[in-house]
């Protein structure tokens, strides 16, 4: 029997959960959390960089990460859409692994693919709950399900302090060096938004973020249901 995940995090393609929560991953798994990625796609539609070297690269953050687990459903890139074939897909991985609490990228952004992985995974986490929905496979109830931001940041419903953890951040997101290096004199790479320095432009997202919070560095995520509190 599969061991269940506390958290399953789902992006479009690899790197997308690292740009948006790596350093709540770290500081989830440092505490003992059992925490996986499911990437959508295996971004073959990538202006720069290999399937097969992404992989390696995805492996490498994995590490970083100190994820129990990193799956990738092979759906087409650049061809996520609201079917019933890859619903039932990202619904047989919520029950598979049956997590407490589901991420999946914000629902807008300029990528088309980030926005179509929202959507996908949010009605997968309701559809998995139903029993009657894809018998052949338990029921699984996820708890609450969170929304990461990757290119275009929206308004966070709360925040996670991740200044003790960037340093992590920072080192998974160099492992995807296809897509984040510019372009050098004889490589077949070429000049993307992810080369233009992304990356810094991150950590000065994550900071301004923090600077509001009062710390170093915060992540922001949204929800669409709002927060129960006992006592403030």
């Amino acid at each position: 029997m599969t061991e269940p995940l506390d958290i399953l995090v789902f992006g479009a393609h690899a790197d997308d959960a690292e740009i948006g929560m790596a350093g709540t991953i770290v500081k989830h798994t440092r505490a003992g959390y059992r925490v996986g990625i499911c990437d959508l796609t295996r971004a073959e539609m990538s202006s720069n960089g290999t399937v097969e070297l992404r992989q390696q690269e995805a492996e490498s953050a994995s590490a970083v990460l100190g994820l129990s687990v990193r799956s990738n459903l092979g759906l087409p890139d650049r061809g996520l859409f609201r079917t019933e074939e890859h619903i039932r897909r990202i619904v047989a991985e919520i029950r598979k692994w049956a997590p407490r609490i589901v991420f999946a990228p914000y629902w807008e952004d300029r990528h088309p693919d980030h926005i179509a992985c929202s959507g996908l995974v949010e009605e997968a986490v309701f559809n998995a709950k139903l029993r009657r929905y894809m018998p052949e496979l338990p029921p699984a109830t996820v708890s609450q399900t969170y929304f990461y931001f990757i290119n275009d940041l929206g308004r966070a419903d709360l925040t996670v302090d991740v200044t003790e953890y960037y340093a992590e951040k920072e080192a998974s997101l160099r492992c995807y060096a296809s897509q984040f290096t510019g372009p050098t004199q004889g490589s077949d790479a070429v000049a993307t938004p992810l080369t233009a320095q992304y990356a810094e432009r991150v950590k000065a997202r994550d900071s301004l973020l923090g600077q509001k919070c009062g710390i170093g560095y915060a992540e922001g995520f949204a929800s669409r249901l709002p927060h129960k509190v006992h006592l403030f």
